[in-house]
């Protein structure tokens, strides 16, 4: 698990099919002082309703993804958990 800021939404005219009516944000993953960036920007999946500027728990996890999103088989490799804390 890793915290990351939301920076945007993603959109995608062809996706795999385990992505059809998911919702994809740009989330820039934060070290552990939840400050400073950690990487690049990641897509991740979100079902939570999280928009730009909000912090997130996010998982690359796959049996928490395979579980959360009912799939076996599916591109996914980030997804968000749950909507972080303000520092």
């Amino acid at each position: 698990m890793q915290v990351g800021l939301v920076l945007g939404h993603a959109q995608s005219t062809v996706k795999h099919p385990s992505l059809e009516r998911q919702k994809l944000l740009i989330v820039q993953p934060l070290l552990a002082d939840g400050r400073r960036p950690d990487g690049l920007p990641v897509i991740a999946v979100d079902k939570l309703g999280a928009g730009p500027g909000e912090r997130v728990v996010l998982t690359s996890d796959g049996a928490t993804i395979r579980e959360q999103y009912g799939v076996e088989n599916s591109p996914i490799r980030w997804s968000t958990l749950a909507l972080a804390d303000p520092i």
